[in-house]
């Protein structure tokens, strides 16, 4: 709606725009509620936990995230700490032979706050530059999972007291407004850094990045676009809104 008064105040001044100017209009609007990318923190190990509800695409971003890290020559392990998910740790073990790196992993039904704390133990003692750890899927209405994540959030400061240096909310595009109530619930357990918008080589355009942008402020950092390590990139802002006024 803000969007349309923003439209009818420029019709008024200019009554004979075009449709072009009128689409203009709007992409400058929508981009100048993206913030700059952030850099990526210089810890090392940079340890990046990787949170969300099931069925977002977090593991196989994770795997991604990995991929994308290794071909810029970075050194990275990653830690399956989705102990509750059947088959979770499987998943992460032939996505890590797969993109070729090393994996921390424990028996299903685990503890993960005590595999996230040896994976980052790993990670220090190995010098790597990149730890991610994956997380159980949760609902965002489940006050013990999410209570749960925040023991796990805790943990990496006992092992490192910066830790974790990045936390991604890993969200599906094509879910809609319950995407912005998920990263309310999330941010507030464990503060987020960025968000990972998966699922876009569907019909969905991903607008609720724009609702998320507006009301949270959290970046959205990467995005994935099909089921090949190779189909995620970086976030691009324009190109992005490019996509979405097509």
């Amino acid at each position: 709606m803000e969007m349309v008064d923003k439209v009818k105040a420029f019709a008024r001044k200019h009554p004979h725009f075009t449709s072009e100017e009128c689409i203009a209009l709007i992409h400058g609007e929508l981009l100048s509620l993206f913030p700059p990318s952030p850099v990526l923190s210089e810890h090392r190990p940079t340890v990046i936990l990787l949170v969300g509800v099931n069925g977002s695409g977090k593991t196989t971003s994770l795997a991604k995230l990995a991929h994308h890290f290794q071909s810029e020559g970075k050194k990275v392990l990653i830690a399956a700490g989705d102990t509750f998910r059947a088959a979770a740790i499987e998943q992460l073990e032939i996505w890590a032979q797969k993109v070729g790196v090393p994996i921390i992993k424990s028996q299903r039904h685990g503890d993960p706050s005590g595999l996230t704390f040896d994976a980052i133990a790993a990670g220090i003692a190995r010098q790597m530059d990149i730890v991610l750890i994956d997380t159980a899927g949760r609902l965002q209405t489940k006050t013990d999972l999410m209570q749960e994540l925040a023991k796990v959030h805790r943990v990496c400061q006992k092992q490192l007291p910066s830790a974790p240096h990045e936390t991604f909310l890993v969200i599906d595009a094509t879910i809609g407004q319950n995407a912005l109530d998920q990263a309310k619930a999330f941010h507030a357990v464990t503060p987020l850094t960025g968000i990972i918008l998966t699922k876009l080589d569907g019909s969905a355009k991903g607008g609720i990045a724009v609702a998320i942008q507006k009301e949270l402020r959290i970046p959205i950092r990467y995005i994935g676009t099909g089921e090949g390590e190779g189909d995620f990139a970086p976030f691009d802002p324009k190109s992005y809104l490019d996509a979405l006024l097509e």
